[in-house]
């Protein structure tokens, strides 16, 4: 998967509290995908919530939930690992998307949906029916970490 693009917003939600990312059953928080077409591109200097992008329609596509795999703190390190996604276009083709966003979409204050990172592919993607593509998030290095 391309590098991630942290959106600046986030260091400051970090700081505020307005994130948990405790691993528990059910999970504190819980981080979703948005996907944004390439007329449509998240600014990482500007946009602090999903209500600051205009996401594709998600007819025809699957789940786009990420489930927290391992959070944990060793040494001073903390580390947040995400579970590889896959997502499927079925029933027709998705909508064209370039951007695969990040958000928080637990907070509901002092933020609602706090934008994490994005992922930029190049130009815009199309999953016809039957076609999936996978998020594959490092397991060794971990979706993000903090030291």
């Amino acid at each position: 998967m391309v590098a991630a693009v942290k959106f600046e917003s986030f260091v400051k939600h970090l700081a505020w509290g307005v994130h948990d990312f405790e691993l528990t059953t059910p999970p504190v928080h819980v981080c979703t995908v948005a996907l944004t077409a390439a007329a449509n591109a998240p600014a990482a200097a500007t946009d602090e919530v999903l209500a600051n992008l205009t996401p594709i329609t998600y007819t025809n596509l699957s789940t786009r939930v990420l489930v927290t795999s391992a959070s944990a703190e060793a040494s001073g390190v903390f580390k947040l690992t995400i579970t590889d996604l896959t997502i499927s276009a079925s029933g027709g083709a998705a909508n064209p998307f370039q951007y695969i966003c990040i958000y928080d979409e637990t907070p509901a204050s002092p933020v609602v949906d706090p934008l994490i990172c994005y992922y930029d592919y190049g130009s815009d993607l199309t999953l016809q029916d039957g076609e999936s593509l996978t998020l594959n998030f490092d397991d060794a290095g971990g979706f993000f970490t903090i030291t």
